[in-house]
């Protein structure tokens, strides 16, 4: 009878170690292919939510839904697209702020309402900007906050959802008329984020500068509290503020700093 032989303890050390190889080389192309599923979904949600933005002017003499999420002095119109509970809201609460919503007889997906990469127990991560009938104090931007769809000069560049990360008391906040960001970008999706235009199509945008990514990775509460007071905060010669800007509100509303070889002039 011929007797087996076993591995050799090198043998099985060789193994193990080809193995940790393969799966050294396998682990990024895994996480980039879920990112990458992550992402269409991300994209998916947010051209649902513009399909549904369309459907309720369509059905409401072409005035555009609130962009707010609370009542009260910012909110012209009594009502909001989706409702914000307050910071230590329950779940159920959360949701129940969907289905009170404007938009939610024409996107009843609850799912659709949030990125997949959001954090546990948030239901909501999107958020309309300010422009299209939200908070319309922003300082020089007088004019520039529409309530009907006809206002829309450009319905393919103008945003009506984007990835805010979390719900907030209000519409989504840029400057018009200054070169500096106020309220938070994301970078869930490889250093960008999903956004939807009054068209109804949704597209990925790859952030470029490093002082947007800056932006989108300080604590929201320290971004919040202080960052939004910094020098952080004026992004001179920005092409990522600058495309976000005529974005939200169709045009810059002051004459961009120009930069040579990615140096600026101090502002």
């Amino acid at each position: 009878m011929k007797r087996q032989e076993g591995f050799t303890l090198i043998e099985l050390l060789v193994v193990i170690a080809v193995i940790a190889i393969l799966m050294a080389l396998l682990m990024p192309v895994l996480h980039r292919m879920r990112e990458q599923g992550q992402r269409a979904v991300c994209l998916s949600n947010v051209k649902q939510l513009a399909i549904a933005w369309n459907l309720y002017a369509d059905d409401h003499d072409d005035r555009i839904v609130s962009g707010n999420t609370t009542l009260g002095a910012h909110n012209r119109d009594g009502a909001c697209w989706v409702y914000w509970p307050g910071t230590d809201s329950t779940e159920d609460k959360r949701i129940r702020g969907i289905v009170d919503g404007l938009l939610h007889r024409y996107c009843p997906n609850v799912k659709s309402y949030k990125c997949p990469t959001g954090l546990r127990g948030e239901v909501v991560t999107y958020a309309i900007p300010d422009s299209m009938n939200g908070y319309y104090h922003i300082p020089g931007a007088q004019g520039q906050i529409k309530r009907r769809r006809s206002q829309v000069r450009n319905a393919s560049v103008q945003i009506v959802f984007l990835d805010e990360g979390r719900l907030s008391p209000d519409s989504w906040t840029v400057y018009y008329d200054d070169e500096r960001w106020w309220d938070q970008v994301t970078v869930r999706h490889a250093d960008g984020t999903n956004l939807s235009f009054a068209d109804g199509h949704s597209e990925y945008w790859k952030w470029k500068d490093p002082r947007t990514l800056d932006v989108a990775r300080m604590d929201m509460l320290l971004w919040q509290s202080t960052g939004r007071h910094s020098e952080l905060a004026v992004s001179p010669g920005n092409e990522d503020l600058h495309r976000v800007q005529r974005g939200v509100f169709g045009e810059l509303g002051y004459a961009p700093v120009m930069c040579l070889d990615g140096v600026c002039p101090l502002p």
